[in-house]
């Protein structure tokens, strides 16, 4: 059985919430099929999809979600960037199971309760809501949010572009211990123009500068993020080349260090804590 990820699930629970469970599933196997020939945003929050059925020309979808204020997601970037884990994973294109909190606190829901909150359209003459055109694009988006789950995001009124914008705002306000209000970061809906010097050039491509990069990093958006994979250095080394008793302690010893250092070195990332007021004796 194939494991999905958190949100994708959480999108296909609101579809089993459905009783009319046959209409669901001619749908399912419209998506399965290759029905749906494509999905855009025409809009800022609005979906529309091209569905294959059983006429020549395909139906037209419409879907959308209620989108959030410009105030609403001030807030909610506010509240994202003072956390620097939740931040770092957003930026890497990763869904963190807290993200629903964040909207909680702001007194939002990221998700819809029911399929009565998703506003949906077709041009198939079944006056049924969903008919099996809307419900492939229900099981179509599923495979989406897979891929990108920022797309939930942008039914909820901002791309992902937009999102990461803010946050390289909000956290670089914050690291200059600037104050700002959050009404002012929801308004942020485009990205800057990048500044460019007209009489600098770039150095020919070659093998000995393939990896050098002469931009300076934006420290907003320089995030330490712990290893996904429960591996050290240890692990990937290999035992010490050392007689069997020495080789067990060193390493049993060194084992317990470098599953410390990870968890030292977030703490001072994350301004919790200092390297001066750690123990010292623990180096």
């Amino acid at each position: 059985m194939i494991e999905r990820q958190w949100w994708v699930e959480k999108w296909l629970e609101l579809l089993d919430s459905y009783r009319f469970k046959k209409r669901l599933e001619r749908g399912r196997n419209y998506s399965r099929e290759g029905n749906v020939l494509n999905i855009e945003f025409n809009k800022q929050s609005q979906l529309i999809a091209q569905v294959q059925g059983t006429e020549e020309k395909p139906y037209r979808v419409t879907l959308a979600l209620d989108a959030f204020s410009d105030e609403d997601w001030g807030y909610v970037i506010a509240t994202m960037s003072d956390k620097a884990m939740l931040s770092a994973q957003l930026l890497v294109g990763e869904m963190p199971l807290e993200i629903e909190q964040v909207f909680i606190k702001n007194g939002l829901s990221l998700f819809p309760f029911n399929l009565a909150d998703v506003r949906s359209r077709c041009t198939c003459p079944d006056k049924a809501n969903p008919c099996k055109h809307i419900a492939a694009v229900y099981y179509q988006l599923a495979d989406r949010f897979s891929e990108d789950p920022f797309i939930i995001f942008q039914l909820r009124g901002r791309s992902k572009a937009q999102i990461l914008e803010a946050l390289r705002v909000s956290r670089s306000l914050q690291l200059s211990g600037k104050e700002f209000e959050p009404e002012k970061l929801g308004k942020i809906k485009s990205l800057p123009k990048r500044k460019t010097n007209p009489h600098k050039t770039s150095a020919p491509l070659s093998i000995d500068n393939f990896w050098e990069y002469d931009e300076p990093l934006d420290s907003s958006l320089v995030v330490i993020t712990p290893s996904t994979e429960n591996k050290t250095i240890i692990d990937v080394l290999g035992d010490i080349p050392l007689p069997y008793n020495d080789s067990q302690a060193v390493m049993q010893y060194l084992t317990q260090v470098y599953q410390l250092v990870p968890s030292k070195a977030m703490t001072i990332a994350e301004g919790t804590a200092t390297p001066s007021s750690e123990g010292a004796s623990s180096s």
